[in-house]
């Protein structure tokens, strides 16, 4: 009874969902959305075209096909008639469209009309002669209209970008075009901002070389991106868009300091065993006669006296943005960056077998050398290096 059941349910999904999806496709049709008719139909064509359950698909398609392909050549009469240039990628993309629906319906034929007993009849064409003409045609205004913007200087580097973009088009839709790789290798030459990146120090102190040189790596960075290079060193016959100043108002470096904390532990520790007695002093024994042994406990303490070692440097600046052009400062942000050494160690007085494993570990350790004061600012130099990088990431040029 239960699989008679199941049975029934399941032929019942699959009619529903068959109906669903039949009413799916004709009501694509009457809203006009063509494609997604011709989609539904040829998915379930597919499986079985010869089902008598697919049938319907079979006069849907043809009846998709149809009105689809009048409704494009409709379009494209027009868009001749009106001839705007404007129009063109219209065309040629209706045309390649035109030849697309057909070639995903070919692979299905023959189709079969179940009621007449004929096969279902499609007015395929050759759409190869337009498709050429409207490529030569809008490959031909690209040209002309990237020529135009690459040519016009109103608007500087944009401009050459611009044309870059619709040069790189053309090349999408035809490749090795006329001279076009000449005219995109120009685009992306003039519509490049070139940065140069220095450090400057406004402190009383002075700079870690190596500081210096790791800020100004700038092949560790990442930044360069395809309209915008940054130099740390000034190359020949190159004109810098802007300045990238990495200005050091303040370097502070704390003194010294060892600062000592006194720790008291004591605990209670195993230490050897002794004979169990009762209450009134007698050893008690086991089933064997034997004196029962417990393990003895004792008090231990420990006084700890804790060192720790510690200094501090921290370094403040401001990042400036400086427009070579204006002479203006565009942008700027603060920035600083603080890096702290500390060490700690241990000595102690009384049993150390009160301490546990962490102070175990610190009495185990010696005093160190501080680090000088130029190693301290050259440290502080890893997160100062991070922070630039992500100001840069988060405020790119644009020229």
């Amino acid at each position: 009874m239960r699989k008679t059941i199941l049975f029934f349910l399941i032929i019942s999904t699959l009619i529903f969902s068959s109906c669903s999806s039949i009413k799916s496709t004709q009501k694509a049709i009457n809203s006009g959305d063509y494609e997604k008719a011709i989609s539904i139909a040829i998915k379930n064509l597919k499986k079985d075209k010869t089902k008598e359950k697919n049938q319907p698909y079979v006069i849907m398609l043809q009846e998709a096909f149809q009105k689809a392909t009048e409704r494009d050549l409709s379009r494209i009469a027009f868009l001749e008639k009106e001839n705007q240039a404007n129009g063109l990628r219209t065309i040629y993309d209706l045309y390649t469209g035109l030849k697309y629906r057909q070639e995903r319906i070919k692979p299905l034929l023959p189709l079969r009309n179940l009621a007449t007993g004929r096969n279902i009849t499609f007015d395929f064409r050759n759409y190869d002669d337009q498709i050429i003409a409207a490529k030569e045609k809008y490959a031909a205004y690209l040209y002309e209209n990237a020529v135009a913007v690459f040519n016009d200087g109103q608007y500087g580097k944009m401009n050459y970008r611009i044309a870059y973009d619709k040069f790189r088009q053309l090349s999408n839709l035809y490749p090795n075009y006329k001279d076009i790789d000449r005219y995109m290798e120009e685009a992306h030459a003039r519509g490049t901002d070139y940065v140069f990146v220095a450090v400057h120090n406004e402190t009383n102190q002075i700079i870690p070389r190596r500081l210096e040189q790791d800020l100004l790596a700038l092949d560790t960075y990442g930044l360069n991106d395809f309209w915008t290079v940054y130099h740390a060193q000034k190359a020949r016959g190159i004109s810098y868009d802007f300045d990238l100043e990495l200005n050091f108002r303040r370097i502070s470096v704390s003194p010294e300091q060892i600062r000592e904390k006194e720790i008291i532990k004591e605990r209670k520790i195993k230490d050897g065993y002794k004979y169990l007695t009762d209450d009134q002093g007698n050893f008690v024994k086991d089933s064997l006669g034997n004196k029962i042994k417990v393990d003895k406990f004792i008090p231990v303490r420990c006084k700890l006296y804790r060192f720790t070692q510690f200094k501090s440097s921290r370094v403040v600046g401001v990042v400036k943005y400086i427009d070579n052009v204006t002479h203006q400062v565009v942008e700027q942000f603060p920035i600083d960056s603080e890096f702290v050494f500390e060490h700690s160690y241990a000595d102690y007085d009384g049993d150390k077998r009160a301490l546990d494993d962490t102070f175990l570990d610190l009495i185990r350790l010696e005093s160190v050398r501080f680090p000088t004061n130029e190693q301290m600012v050259y440290d502080t130099g890893t997160d100062l290096k991070r922070k630039l990088k992500n100001i840069i990431r988060r405020n790119k040029f644009r020229g």
